[in-house]
């Protein structure tokens, strides 16, 4: 369980929330690694278990001290606390970085991601048929999905339901990522891009005293798309938790061995040497978003020649290596001393 009673205990779960936020928003990584590789995954999905009939009884008849307690109020807020903040900093920079630096950005995933795969697999004993079957069809699966084509985008409410609660399952399944999912389903734009600009315009105008924005169709379009996503984001939260608890207690090494098989399936996904292949108009020209950026269609993977900047990808990929590693050791420290 994590140590919450001290400040740098606190500080340092708001910083894997920080970890949890980023990964979920960048196509390809999974927060729910994050959770894993750090350490807490278990007692994430447990404590999000607990939202459920009996805390909301305890809500609705004003009981808030013993649903705080109930429902491990502490961890989850300052974890959550961690990928708020993400959104609105960690993320901004990330994307800024995947823009001008997507060789290295990418680079240092696929090291954290074979990293992570050395850090679950190393404490991972129990191989038999039945956990090398789940294995082998967690590869499969993750290399199936790493090489989908994309949909169409599709703004319909009942849709949008269904793309919060499959998207929110990259914090709850490690190696699935969220955000790639929605590429996949379409929406990755619409729904993190689209939808947040126009709740980012909303509150500006707001803060400005203007109001006007009530009369503008299209801005009170994408807040109800955010508001069902969002929605729908947090059914797929509690609904995953509850499943994913019964299998971690009654499956567990069937469950982690099918994770470790997703994550080496979906290093496919972050491969750092591809090209970006965006969307196009009938008519030829590329098709872009509402902040004008270009929409991101697929990724065409290759195997890179011997250059200078291979060689600093290659180094990038030590680095992610080495991320993961010593924040396994620095975790082992701080275990010692709790």
């Amino acid at each position: 369980m994590e140590n919450t009673k001290t400040f740098s205990g606190k500080l340092f779960l708001v910083l894997k929330g920080l970890g949890m936020g980023a990964a979920n928003k960048v196509p390809g990584v999974s927060g729910g690694v994050v959770a894993f590789v750090a350490g807490f995954y278990e007692e994430f999905i447990y404590s999000l278990k607990r939202v459920n009939g009996k805390a909301f009884k305890l809500l609705l008849t004003g009981r808030f001290k013993s649903f705080f307690n109930y429902v491990n109020g502490q961890f989850l807020s300052l974890l959550f606390l961690g990928m708020l903040v993400s959104y609105f900093s960690v993320s901004k920079i990330l994307d800024y970085l995947i823009l001008h630096y997507q060789l290295y950005v990418w680079s240092v995933f696929f090291g954290m991601i074979v990293g992570s795969i050395y850090y679950i697999n190393k404490d991972f004993s129990d191989w038999n048929n039945k956990t090398i079957l789940s294995l082998a069809l967690g590869i499969l699966l993750g290399v199936g999905i790493s090489f989908l084509n994309p949909a169409r985008e599709n703004d319909n409410l009942i849709f949008v339901f269904f793309c919060g609660i499959i998207s929110v399952s990259g914090m709850t399944l490690p190696g699935f990522s969220g955000s790639f999912i929605l590429i996949l389903l379409g929406n990755y734009v619409l729904l993190l891009v689209d939808s947040v600009n126009a709740l980012y315009d909303s509150i500006s105008d707001i803060l400005g005293g203007d109001f006007d924005f009530i009369y503008d169709e299209n801005r009170i379009k994408m807040l109800k798309v955010l508001a069902v996503f969002t929605l729908g984001s947090l059914t797929g939260l509690v609904t995953f938790s509850h499943l994913l608890s019964y299998i971690l207690k009654h499956y567990k090494s069937i469950t982690t061995a099918s994770i470790i098989g997703f994550i080496v399936g979906s290093l496919g996904v972050v491969w750092p040497w591809k090209k970006t292949i965006y969307k196009h108009l009938d008519n030829g020209q590329l098709m872009r978003d509402s902040a004008g950026e270009k929409i991101i269609e697929n990724y065409k993977r290759y195997i890179p020649e011997l250059s200078t900047e291979t060689y600093y990808a290659v180094g990038f990929i030590v680095l992610g290596l080495a991320i993961v590693i010593g924040l396994e050791i620095y975790g082992q420290t701080r275990k010692k001393h709790v």
